[in-house]
């Protein structure tokens, strides 16, 4: 029932009760006429309480009446209304109106706003993500879609074609379980798409669950953290319910990493975490659920390496998909795709722009037709033409051109030096990428000017020489200073660092000097997928060894530096015209 109905019920009962007490069969008589009969001696007995006289006539009155009611008044009141022969009584207010605003009122308007409040918490499960709901907080939160809801196929996704065929097998799974398990071969319980941001690993995944028709279950790793302890595991335990009872399913979780991390990798860790609880019981729902009854566990992650061993071993995420940046042919796929979303020109070739975007993921491409279009919108074009393309690269690559930053001439003069230097160097060392474009208009937070070199092919092997070149064209800037004006300026620093790094992995990880030999002093120094620093790395060698690791290096760099040298001097008149 209603709050508004049960409100109803309530006052009716009061009005009903009010009416029963003051008109109890017993009809009312005047304050008046009952002081009369008592000085009349006609009175029995009487029941006094705080507002009425109750009583009793030694004879009934004329019309029968015996028993009598009547409101009491003051008795110096009475007196004085006695003495002028006024007829008087006394009424008794109804309290009803002001019984209800007192207090049935706040009650009920509690009542309504507690019953607002658990139909929002069961619903979403609190306001905004805040501390979540009393009611529904250990409710998955994950967002299910029907098999009409998710409109994403394998069709739509393009370059990561040798994922699809790994995800392929488990939708014939799902759509046919039976065929399966004819040979006694059992499906993976848990598929992990492992890539670095950006590639397509929740699109996959909605993909797989369009082309199986089957419910999808889509939730984030975050979403099972709580500051409650046991929440998270009372949602997992929701979700896999939810699961089972929808198979054949696809359970999602994205971001596995925010839930699947490592127990005790922290120093502050402990057993009574609430991640790990949660993971614990993600641990165990894998383990105890059958995966003959259609329930396929997808999870994504960008960094695998920080996940909890426990979690990678055969039984739970059996199979591990790689969706790694898309060669040269994927990107131009992808590129087909997101181009028929918008109007190109004639002059617009996917497999051209593909071929200046090496090492662009999936949403980089997405974002790079984007950005074209609004180049083309912005100059009024009837269509997004080659142009655009170009200067959507050059925008994302580089930075915004700052063209209002006004160089003084003897800045502007290095900066035409300096890229002039990589230039000349990159075309002519063998093995170095072509140069796409130089330009000394300023772009981003700090580049003065830039150098864009554009591979031919995509590359997975760079051999001792080609690395030394490249050390040589990123110091062919700081040598055409050097060459040209006599001395050297700050702006080479980040061409330094990146010389720097490259002599270092040579000597470090690659085995490439001489003098240290074929050893390998240290691990990769950036995890495979996230690009960024890896903090507490250990050395395994010595001080003496350290001191010779820093010689390589440094002869690795100025061996560069002279080669940048000579190269330049032999083409010194191109680099002062070329400037």
């Amino acid at each position: 029932m209603s709050p508004w109905g049960m409100a109803l019920i309530l006052l009716t009962m009061l009005w009903v009760r009010d009416l029963w007490v003051n008109n109890a069969q017993v009809q009312p008589m005047p304050y008046s006429e009952f002081v009369q009969h008592l000085e009349a001696g006609d009175v029995a007995s009487v029941r006094v309480a705080s507002n009425v006289i109750e009583g009793e006539l030694k004879k009934p009155l004329p019309d029968g009446r015996q028993r009598f009611i009547t409101t009491r008044i003051e008795p110096g009141l009475a007196k004085d209304l006695s003495s002028y022969k006024v007829r008087y009584e006394g009424v008794i207010e109804n309290t009803v109106v002001h019984d209800v605003l007192s207090w049935v009122l706040p009650v009920l308007l509690m009542f309504g706003l507690w019953n607002l409040l658990a139909r929002k918490m069961m619903k979403d499960g609190g306001f905004g993500g805040g501390i979540g709901g009393m009611m529904g907080v250990g409710k998955s939160r994950a967002r299910v879609y029907a098999e009409t809801d998710v409109s994403v196929h394998f069709n739509d996704v393009a370059g990561v074609d040798e994922a699809k065929d790994e995800l392929r097998e488990s939708v014939d799974f799902l759509k046919n379980p039976q065929s399966y398990g004819r040979l006694g071969a059992r499906m993976p319980k848990g598929i992990l798409l492992i890539g670095p941001p950006g590639t397509g690993k929740t699109m996959l995944a909605r993909a797989m669950a369009g082309e199986a028709g089957v419910p999808f279950f889509s939730i984030s790793g975050s979403e099972f953290v709580e500051m409650f302890v046991g929440v998270g595991a009372a949602r997992v335990r929701d979700l896999f319910e939810q699961a089972r009872k929808a198979a054949p399913a696809i359970i999602f979780i994205d971001e596995l990493d925010a839930l699947g991390r490592a127990r005790g990798a922290g120093p502050m860790s402990g057993g009574h975490d609430e991640k790990e609880q949660t993971l614990d019981q993600l641990l165990s729902e894998m383990d105890g659920f059958d995966a003959s009854v259609g329930v396929v566990i997808l999870a994504a992650t960008n960094r695998p390496e920080v996940l909890d061993p426990a979690l990678l071993r055969a039984g739970r995420f059996d199979r591990q998909v790689l969706v790694d940046r898309p060669d040269r042919k994927g990107r131009t796929d992808i590129l087909r795709v997101h181009i028929k979303k918008i109007t190109t020109a004639p002059d617009v070739n996917p497999d051209a722009v593909a071929a200046l975007t090496p090492g662009f993921a999936g949403a980089d491409l997405a974002n790079l037709v984007n950005e074209a279009a609004l180049l083309a919108t912005r100059r009024q074009a009837q269509a997004v033409e080659a142009t655009d393309f170009n200067n959507a690269i050059e925008r994302i690559v580089a930075g915004l051109e700052k063209r209002n930053r006004v160089l003084s001439p003897k800045e502007r003069q290095t900066v035409a030096y300096h890229e002039m230097g990589h230039a000349l160097l990159a075309m002519s060392l063998p093995g170095a990428d072509p140069v796409h474009k130089i330009s000394i208009i300023p772009r981003g937070i700090g580049a003065l000017g830039y150098t864009i070199q554009r591979p031919t092919e995509d590359r997975f092997l760079s051999t001792r020489s080609e690395l030394a070149n490249r050390m040589t064209v990123l110091l062919g800037g700081r040598a055409a200073e050097q060459l040209m004006l006599g001395e050297i300026s700050s702006g080479a620093a980040d061409d330094l660092a990146k010389a720097t790094d490259i002599a270092l992995d040579m000597v470090t990880r690659l085995g490439m000097s001489t003098e240290l030999g074929q050893v390998a002093y240290e691990r990769q120094r950036t995890p495979f997928l996230a690009q960024m620093p890896a903090f507490g790395s250990e050395r395994n060698y010595s001080e003496d060894t350290a001191r010779h690791i820093d010689e390589a290096v440094r002869q690795l760099v100025d061996k560069a530096f002279a080669n940048a040298m000579e190269g330049l001097q032999a083409r010194r008149d191109l680099l002062e015209q070329g400037a």
